[in-house]
């Protein structure tokens, strides 16, 4: 797909991967409607965008609120005058604790933002993508989606719900001008955390890449946009996803104990 021209949906756009993207299709001559839950988010991306008249609106909403999602095509519709895709970046982690201490609170919180927000707004454009000569959906799974994470297993089961979820709408809009892409990014360095609302031991050297090494948000920007451009069905970002992909698929039992060891002083 060429993306010059085209109008895209993007959440999560005013932070981190998501942010990233709305900057690099503005570049590439697309128009984009924001979405966040942050407002001030929303206003640093537009301002580091310096986007032409017209060619991006942002947009306050939680993808959680199924009626305001439903309500937003109208409303990206009357801005732009069409809508050909919407780019699922928005989401958070959960506490870094072990199952029996996480709470079912915090639990349907992890599944109502990762994988319900990624419903919601999927449904709530997909009519509309159906009536475009083409288009695209395209959702962030994660690295956690294919492996298990300990101390992430509400986040790391939202996510695998998000990649069955965008398979199984790739299988059912074979033939129609819909493309679908799902995308497993391993370590970005973002501020999820903060933007979860998680304290997790260790986070600051996590993030800074000094245990790991991580992908920067502009670089995984940059690859999701390509995805969208080359109409892919995966994208997997980072070494260490790439890897673990892999590893998981010939040895799973190895790859959980592998990842088991390397997070287990952040358990305690």
């Amino acid at each position: 797909m060429d993306v010059k021209g085209k109008v895209f949906v993007v959440t999560g756009g005013g932070n981190g991967m998501g942010r990233e993207v709305v900057l690099g299709l503005i570049a590439r001559g697309a128009k984009v409607a924001a979405v966040d839950l942050r407002e001030e988010g929303l206003e640093e991306t537009a301002a580091l965008a310096k986007a032409p008249k017209g060619a991006l609106t942002t947009h306050v909403l939680d993808v959680t609120k199924r009626q305001d999602a439903i309500a937003l095509p109208e409303r990206v519709i009357a801005a732009h005058g069409q809508v050909d895709g919407i780019l699922n970046i928005a989401g958070i982690i959960q506490k870094f604790v072990k199952i029996q201490e996480l709470s079912f609170e915090e639990i349907e919180k992890v599944m109502n933002v990762n994988f319900w927000g990624v419903v919601n707004m999927t449904k709530a454009f997909l009519p509309h993508l159906l009536a475009r000569p083409e288009a695209a959906v395209l959702n962030v799974s994660s690295m956690g989606g294919f492996l298990p994470v300990p101390g992430q297993a509400a986040y790391g089961a939202s996510k695998a719900a998000v990649k069955l979820f965008t398979e199984a709408l790739y299988a059912e809009t074979r033939g129609t001008g819909v493309q679908v892409t799902v995308v497993f990014p391993g370590g970005v360095g973002t501020n999820i955390t903060k933007n979860s609302g998680v304290d997790i031991p260790n986070a600051a050297e996590l993030e800074s890449g000094k245990q790991r090494k991580t992908t920067s948000p502009a670089d995984a920007g940059r690859q999701i946009i390509e995805g969208v451009e080359k109409a892919s069905f995966r994208v997997v970002i980072g070494g260490d996803a790439s890897f673990l992909d892999k590893l998981s698929r010939l040895a799973p039992r190895k790859a959980t104990e592998f990842i088991a060891k390397q997070m287990k002083s952040l358990l305690g």
